[in-house]
Order: C-alpha cells, then sequence, then structure tokens
C-alpha cells in the first residue's frame, strides 16, 4: 500500500511501528533525507539497523524482520519539511 506523510524538519521521526510483526518499506523521495530501523522500546536501548540516505531517484529498501518480537519502528529525518511518499508491505 502507498502511504504519505507530512514529515517536519528536526529530529527523527517514526512512520511505521512493528511489534512482533515483519513488513518492508521502499522509499524515494526527498533527496538528502535518511531512513532507518531502530529495534528497541526506550532510546537508551536501541539500536539503529539499515540506515540509508534517500537520493531521489533509486529506491532504498528497508526491511523489518523477526527481530521486530520486541519492537521495531520504520523512522526518517528530512533536510526540510516535506511530504514522504513510501510503499509499505506489511507481512
Amino acid at each position: 500500500m502507498t502511504k504519505t506523510r507530512f514529515v517536519e524538519v528536526g529530529a527523527w521521526r517514526t512512520l511505521e511501528r512493528f511489534w512482533g510483526s515483519s513488513g518492508r518499506a521502499v522509499f524515494v523521495r526527498p533527496a538528502r533525507a535518511e531512513v532507518k530501523v531502530r529495534y528497541g522500546t526506550w532510546s537508551w536501548l536501541g539500536q539503529d539497523r539499515q540506515r540509508q540516505t534517500l537520493d531521489g531517484l533509486h529506491p532504498r529498501e528497508l526491511k523489518v524482520g523477526f527481530e521486530s518480537i520486541a519492537y521495531a519502528r520504520m523512522q526518517i529525518i528530512v533536510p526540510r519539511s516535506s511530504e514522504v511518499t513510501y510503499e509499505l508491505n506489511p507481512h
């Protein structure tokens, strides 16, 4: 399913949450935005994985697998406030 969200510039913003499930998302824009998967419930115990920078041309994919038995979030940080459109395939 295609999703579009408006994201404010600033800190990391959570786009999707996974608890005991898996999924994948494909991002293309905005250019210079960064995406990642964050595992863990508390910020000081969490771990970042799959951190990637979008170039506005090529798709970047994030996957959440069995590690989400605890808790996982797909997050983004943007260089300026803008809409983000991505393709989400939950499993």
